[in-house]
């Protein structure tokens, strides 16, 4: 098993719930007041079997007019086309806006050769565009164009790979655990999206539970640590990959570049 880290960058994010690039080298915090800065990191994972996408970023394009998810996965070494699954732990846009690209003016699959994977409530949520959370567009332009796969609350997807209804982030989120060709890892997706949150224990606003999720991320941190599993941060600012321990109730992160 290989991963890949396809960082798309920093952005401010305020009450509209506009992402706005942001260069930390040129660009004021203080002249985006009201703002959450967030780092983007969709993953790629490459088994004998399967090239995985999990989570598809903003959906952003470069100066070339090609997605930059896209050129990331080029990057690595691969071909979009080749990309068999795509795993969703939840729909916001900064997670869901790739899953499309926009081609003389119409809204096109990404990956439409790939299988998606995404928790059945939070799609049929997502398609009722009652939340600016969740650009309805998007999946209306999914639908009936690749094949989907909704799952609900756990189960094996294939073997090896598990999902996990865990609505801490968002009523309908889940997270996933991989346990193949000898390589563990978890992907937590936005209910353990920084290294940071396992060292600073908070609960955030942002959530759909806080409380729940602040549980959990100890949970899952824990089990991490004890089973051995790689953790993929999907919000971290330099670090989005790496391996937990406990002790002496602290966690620690290790990176792994």
């Amino acid at each position: 098993m290989e991963i890949f880290a396809l960082g798309e960058g920093s952005y401010s994010v305020d009450s509209t719930k506009k992402f706005i690039p942001f260069n930390p080298e040129t660009d004021n915090r203080k002249d985006r007041p009201g703002s959450l800065f967030i780092h983007v990191n969709p993953f790629l994972i490459k088994t004998q079997t399967d090239l995985i996408l999990l989570d598809a970023g903003l959906g952003y394009k470069d100066t070339r007019d090609e997605l930059l998810l896209h050129q990331h996965i080029r990057n690595a070494g691969f071909d979009p086309e080749e990309v068999t699954l795509v795993l969703m732990s939840h729909l916001h846009y900064d997670h869901s806006g790739g899953l499309v690209v926009e081609r003389n003016g119409k809204l096109e699959p990404s990956f439409p050769d790939a299988e998606h994977m995404i928790n059945k409530q939070e799609w049929e949520y997502a398609l009722t565009g009652a939340s600016s959370s969740y650009h309805k567009e998007i999946f209306e332009a999914l639908a009936g164009k690749v094949k989907m796969t909704l799952v609900d609350s756990e189960g094996e997807f294939r073997p090896g790979i598990t999902y996990e209804l865990s609505a801490g982030h968002s009523k309908y989120h889940q997270v996933l655990w991989f346990n193949l060709e000898g390589c563990k890892v978890f992907f937590g997706g936005d209910e353990l999206p920084e290294p940071e949150q396992l060292i600073r224990k908070f609960v955030a606003k942002y959530d759909y539970d806080g409380h729940r999720s602040a549980e959990l991320r100890i949970q899952y941190g824990k089990k991490a640590a004890a089973e051995g599993y790689t953790c993929l941060f999907y919000h971290a600012r330099a670090n989005a990959i790496g391996t937990v321990s406990y002790q002496d109730e602290q966690f620690a992160v290790t990176p792994l570049l």
